[in-house]
């Protein structure tokens, strides 16, 4: 028998170990999870996707370094439901957030049906995103918009910063928000926001932290610094993308997002940090357009619901790589849960892995819902682009299955289809020239409804007349 020395002995001893923990962070990895999301960012809104206005270069060279979704969607249309259905994992007739306060939004007059009573809190029951990784050893942050309760740190959340259930905030001191302390004159709420996040990550950074970043920008009212705001009324303008304001903010988004990413690197913490960058949900189409995409925000046209996106961790998600398999984010929950090798606690989830798509693999294809039984009113008339004038959504349901995309309204029973490998601006209404797709995927989206036990308004509305036509102001900016 082969007689080692006891000092290689021990090298050997120490190479097997050694190679046993690479395996076991390979296999059984503990990320940090930084997930940033933007506000009423559009899907068109960043360098990464194609502007030419916008100024973005932390966010294109992040797309660089991780996986960037081209078909990549919110699960609603608006702030409030969209962020209900991330942090639950479920899809809007679960938890009945549908949008941000009352359900019969635009002229009464106007209102064929009566809709459907909305929720504005995410129900207790629900066993939320941060929650189960509170209960996998995480430390659990937010610092930035909540709009799902009073307190997140209720909803399985440590720490917050800025969170409570309003949608909206001035983004200039004074911030008049109770859950973040005014700092100097002239003080910027974006930067802020990131100053506290840097904060957090350094006291957190013994353990596995989730850092939930979502700004209030880029939200109204239109805010931005005056010196960015300068640059871009001296810069060519883009088609539909003219708004120096608004450039201004996403500049602003972008240079912070930048700060945070090199705090990760300064801290060495990026090669085990997992982040996601997205929107709630499409942007306001009256403060920028997202053609080809038809309409923006509360829309549930491409232009409300596509968002850019962004998956992050070196050598695990290939770099610079893209990928056109349609996501939505109810599947960030059940995504890092199967990172994690966690149980999901809830009784029923609605969005899937997608693990599988981030290490090039695939999944099965599947159909993307969105349930909307309540009205919208418009923003602007003259430029939403949606299916009339007074209203960016009705009530109705909308399905994607493949390449085919269905709505359907209740207050008509009206149906359109549209090919988006052929028509991604929803031009053309193909439901007449393929009456046996559009019969499948209607009683598809029947049993689905049937399924979620979704809520489809029926009374009549006692104070509709078909004359009406002139819209009402705006009530909100949601």
């Amino acid at each position: 028998m082969l007689k080692l020395k006891p000092i290689v002995v021990l090298f050997l001893a120490a190479m097997l170990l050694l190679g046993i923990s690479r395996f076991a962070v390979a296999q059984d990895p503990k990320p940090n999870i930084v997930l940033i999301m933007a506000d009423d960012l559009g899907w068109m809104d960043v360098g990464f996707m194609g502007s030419t206005y916008y100024e973005t270069p932390n966010l294109d060279r992040l797309a660089k370094q991780g996986m960037v979704f081209t078909n990549a969607y919110a699960a609603a249309a608006n702030c409030a439901p969209s962020r209900a259905c991330l942090m639950s994992g479920q899809n809007t007739p679960r938890h009945g957030i549908y949008t941000v306060g009352e359900a019969d939004r635009g002229g009464a007059a106007t209102r064929k049906l009566i809709p459907v009573a909305n929720n504005e809190i995410l129900p207790d029951k629900i066993f939320t995103l941060p929650e189960a990784l509170q209960a996998a050893g995480y430390n659990t942050a937010t610092i930035g918009k909540w709009h799902l309760g009073k307190d997140p740190r209720t909803q399985g959340f440590d720490f917050n910063i800025a969170g409570n259930l309003k949608g909206a905030n001035k983004h200039f001191v004074p911030y008049q928000n109770p859950n973040i302390k005014d700092g100097p004159a002239g003080e910027y709420l974006t930067d802020r926001l990131t100053t506290e996040a840097i904060a957090v990550i350094e006291k957190q950074q013994a353990k596995p932290f989730f850092l939930y970043l979502p700004y209030y920008a880029v939200h109204t009212p239109i805010q931005a610094p005056a010196d960015l705001i300068a640059k871009y009324k001296q810069k060519p303008k883009g088609a539909g993308q003219d708004n120096a304001t608004y450039a201004a903010m996403i500049e602003s988004l972008d240079t912070n997002i930048g700060r945070l990413l090199q705090k990760l690197d300064d801290l060495k913490l990026t090669d085990n940090t997992l982040i996601i960058f997205t929107s709630d949900n499409g942007g306001i189409r009256s403060i920028s357009r997202q053609t080809p995409l038809r309409a923006g925000k509360g829309s549930y046209y491409e232009g409300g619901i596509r968002v850019p996106l962004i998956f992050k961790w070196p050598d695990r998600i290939a770099a610079g790589s893209k990928n056109i398999t349609p996501v939505t984010n109810l599947d960030y929950y059940p995504t890092i849960l199967d990172i994690l090798k966690v149980k999901n606690k809830n009784t029923y989830s609605d969005g899937q892995s997608i693990w599988p798509v981030l290490r090039g693999q695939t999944i099965p294809e599947r159909t993307l819902y969105w349930h909307f039984p309540i009205y919208l009113q418009a923003y602007d008339a003259n430029s939403d682009d949606g299916r009339d004038p007074l209203f960016r959504t009705r009530p109705g349901t909308v399905m994607r299955s493949g390449d085919w995309k269905l709505h359907e309204y209740f207050e008509d029973g009206a149906l359109e289809l549209y090919n988006l490998k052929e028509d991604i601006g929803e031009r053309n209404n193909v439901a007449l020239q393929h009456p046996e797709i559009t019969r499948q995927l209607h009683q598809q989206m029947r049993n689905w409804r049937q399924t979620t036990k979704a809520a489809v308004p029926t009374q009549l509305n006692p104070e509709y007349n078909p004359k009406a036509r002139l819209p009402e102001k705006k009530k909100k900016d949601n």
